[in-house]
């Protein structure tokens, strides 16, 4: 029983009449224009006096920060230049809490709450949760472990077509259940790029970069630590990371299990997308003998900016580093154990812990992160001499390329890729002209020269999902003003309307299509994650207030459809349905692969139908079975 202190609390956070004040009217309109933002990113011209951007060069120049620009905005007769600012899921959400801060509608409470947390959902310990465990397991990226064991499912599916679909599904399967979808949509997307590539009778590469999208988003269910929307939720509702794998576990293997035929047999069933034999091009005896090199190295350049370096190593994967790939084999080793005793230590510290003495999850990954960054630093240190000389090398062999290259002018459809780029050798080495040394291009150089010196922990520290704190936080502040503001608990009024009338199926089957839908809609899968779980925690509330009882049943039911809704919903309609969906589109981008819109929507209505209908239709079993209708109690 609550105490008439909580009673008033709760009442006071219930409170509905507010909605009709022109600021939570504005904090409304400001929460739903900048979730469509999210989901339609654009830019927009500011134009600004020509005077103000010329002092500001100059004064840039004459402090040697940077080099003259030679920019065509710059030269004219016009009084303003045209500059672009960006409108986009870094920018919207930032902007957006600016806007309510300076019309009074947000204060310091929705920052404060928003930032360090309140009713169980502490934005800071899922965020530097969420980054350290990135770091380790992107380290597991960067030192080729992912992308040769993926070589090694290659070898073994051989040229059967039927077997080698199968056994990367459970390869990225399993390997997403344990280090999380980030690292294999980063990895993964670009091997099965370029593997599409090498086969001679792939027609379209879509049916294994669909596969992997979604069973990388399926699998990232099963474990509290491989979503961050994972962490929302078990933080919202107290669940221990055991008891919440043990729910989860059976729909999202299910899911699994039951989606591969579906692939193979109804969604992708054309012979030229998943042939039943495989026609891959081979390497010569001398490629095949040839020791990898650590794609991770960039090649050197001066403090001049005299040099440019190429493109960053992920966006060059040729034949060779598929069918003979590079593998660190004491950084993989280190940092997959390093991320193993991590797992490990997580589940037993949060099984243990009792409410009432709460353990912050990042008190065991950021030491964890720690150890494997200065792993990193000592290792790359070790080995800095073949790493320079790597570095030098390219260099060299760059600077003997024409930087004319020619492309085959063939119209790229969706799920074609281009012709590989290819460079005709000059006659004579290229000679850059030189800059004035500025403080850009010393800091360029620096960190060139880190790069070179560390290439490991430059690489992760370039593919941290860095770009998600300030989202993250900005959706956290957003959500709160809706509590504060009155519609949080309108939507869960309305939510108990609809269980009252619909009963546990109902709420299974109503949480899992909101959740989806709201993906896309709602800032993301992590937006999504946030708001839903407040609005629980509002329907929670409503009934302790009327000292209604939820039952058990019904209350872990909602709960475990919105992990299956969040987590699936990323391949639902849109791109940014989740952080990871722009990942894997810019990626395939950068291999020439491009995907529109409609056709993101064409191939995935079929696969989330199938994943949520099943997952959904287990989860409705699974919670008859060992659920009953008791009273729940928080």
């Amino acid at each position: 029983m609550a105490s008439p202190a909580d009673l008033e609390r709760i009442r006071g956070t219930l409170d509905t009449s507010q909605i009709k004040h022109w600021r939570s009217i504005i904090t409304l309109v400001v929460f739903i224009l900048t979730n469509i933002n999210v989901l339609f990113p654009f830019t927009f011209p500011i134009y600004v006096p020509r005077v103000i951007l010329s002092a500001l060069f100059k004064t840039l120049e004459s402090l040697r920060i940077t080099a003259r620009k030679n920019d065509s905005r710059s030269k004219g007769n016009s009084t303003f230049v045209r500059v672009t600012m960006p409108m986009n899921f870094v920018t919207t959400p930032l902007i957006a809490n600016l806007f309510l801060l300076a019309i009074l509608a947000i204060g310091r409470t929705e920052v404060h709450d928003g930032i360090i947390g309140a009713n169980n959902i502490a934005p800071y310990d899922i965020m530097l949760f969420f980054v350290s465990l990135a770091y380790i397991a992107i380290s597991i990226d960067a030192s080729g472990l992912i992308r040769y064991m993926a070589y090694r499912v290659l070898k073994s599916g051989g040229d059967a077509g039927y077997r080698l679909y199968l056994s990367l599904y459970a390869f990225f399967f399993v390997l997403t259940a344990g280090i999380g979808n980030d690292p294999i949509i980063l990895s993964g997307t670009p091997f099965l790029a370029y593997m599409t590539r090498v086969s001679a009778n792939i027609a379209h590469p879509r049916a294994w970069i669909f596969a992997q999208f979604a069973v990388a988003n399926i699998a990232s269910a099963i474990l509290v630590s491989s979503n961050p929307t994972n962490l929302v939720i078990a933080g919202a509702f107290s669940i221990k990371f055991i008891n919440y794998s043990a729910n989860i576990v059976v729909p999202t293997v299910v899911t699994g299990v039951l989606l591969f035929p579906a692939l193979l047999y109804i969604v992708f069933r054309d012979q030229s997308l998943i042939p039943k034999r495989i026609e891959m091009h081979q390497l010569s005896e001398e490629e095949q003998e040839r020791k990898p090199v650590n794609p991770n190295i960039p090649e050197a350049i001066t403090e001049t900016g005299g040099d440019n370096a190429e493109d960053p190593p992920e966006k060059v994967l040729p034949l060779n580093e598929i069918m003979n790939p590079y593998l660190d084999k004491v950084g993989a080793t280190v940092a997959a154990s390093i991320l193993a005793v991590t797992l490990i230590t997580l589940l037993v510290v949060n099984a243990v812990t009792q409410n009432g003495h709460a353990i912050h999850a990042f008190w065991v990954t950021t030491p964890a992160a720690v150890v494997t960054f200065c792993f990193d630093l000592v290792w790359g240190w070790m080995n800095r001499h073949e790493s320079r000389k790597i570095a030098s090398e390219r260099r060299t062999d760059n600077a003997m390329v024409s930087p004319t290259a020619t492309t085959d002018e063939e119209k790229i459809a969706e799920g074609q890729i281009t012709s590989p780029r290819t460079n005709e050798p000059a006659s004579q080495p290229v000679s850059h002209q030189e800059q004035p040394r500025t403080l850009s291009t010393i800091i360029a150089a620096r960190w060139n020269l880190f790069h070179i010196t560390f290439p490991t922990a430059a690489t992760v520290l370039t593919h941290l999902p860095l770009a998600l704190i300030p989202f993250a936080f900005c959706m956290f502040i957003l959500v709160q003003a809706l509590v504060t503001k009155g519609w949080v608990p309108v939507f869960a009024y309305g939510w108990d309307a609809w269980v009252n009338k619909t009963g546990t199926v109902g709420a299974i089957g109503g949480m899992g299509f909101i959740s989806v839908i709201l993906c896309n809609f709602a800032g993301t899968n992590i937006g999504t994650a946030i708001l839903l779980s407040r609005v629980v925690q509002s329907w929670q509330d409503i009934h302790t207030l009327n000292n209604i009882p939820i039952s058990n049943r019904t209350f872990w039911a909602t709960v475990y459809s919105m992990v299956l809704g969040v987590n699936y919903g990323a391949f639902s309609v849109a791109f940014s349905a989740s952080l990871a969906g722009l990942l894997w589109r810019d990626i395939l981008q950068r291999k020439f692969i491009y995907v529109r819109s409609r056709d993101f929507v064409r191939y995935n209505l079929p696969i989330i139908a199938i994943t949520m209908v099943v997952g959904c239709s287990v989860l409705i079993g699974q919670v008859y079975i060992v659920r009953d209708d008791s009273r729940y109690d928080a």
